[in-house]
């Protein structure tokens, strides 16, 4: 009976350190080991949520400086809901919708436009503090995956 005890402990542990040792690694693989897929927590009770959007060069009416509150949405952003779910659908643990191009990454030589955008405040309980641009394709991506919270400039 021991035996058999011991030979069903021994076997669980290896699953276990093989399942473990085969899953990719993520960039807060240390803090969160069980919950790499898992959303991050939105709240808005507290009034973390609070961006603030300020564009230049846009053109057409685009610039200028927008408040957007998510959870419950509210401020002067001209599409809050559409900014709101934007976000919430690009948050998730390990990935930041405002994180900088991949240093290093390949991008095209294409020149987007002089449009400029800094975001501001808290989101998900984290500070945000992004600059973005249209400098190449990689800069123009970040841009768009950021609309509609940055105004949509076409391809």
């Amino acid at each position: 009976m021991l035996r058999r005890i011991a030979l069903t402990v021994a076997t669980s542990a290896v699953a276990s350190f093989a399942a473990l040792s085969a899953a990719p690694s993520l960039a807060y693989a240390d803090s969160f080991p069980l919950m790499p897929l898992m959303p991050l927590p939105v709240s808005g009770a507290d009034g973390a949520d609070h961006l603030t959007v300020t564009v230049s060069k846009a053109g057409e009416g685009r610039d200028g400086t927008f408040q957007l509150d998510c959870h419950p949405g509210g401020g002067s952003h001209p599409d809050v809901r559409a900014a709101c779910e934007q976000l919430d659908r690009s948050t998730s643990w390990g990935k930041s919708p405002f994180a900088p191009a991949r240093e290093g990454g390949m991008c095209t030589m294409q020149y987007g436009g002089a449009a400029t955008a800094h975001v501001t405040g808290t989101w998900a309980g984290r500070p945000v503090d992004a600059t973005y641009q249209r400098s190449d394709g990689c800069e123009i991506a970040r841009w768009n995956a950021l609309v509609p919270v940055l105004p949509d400039l076409g391809a």
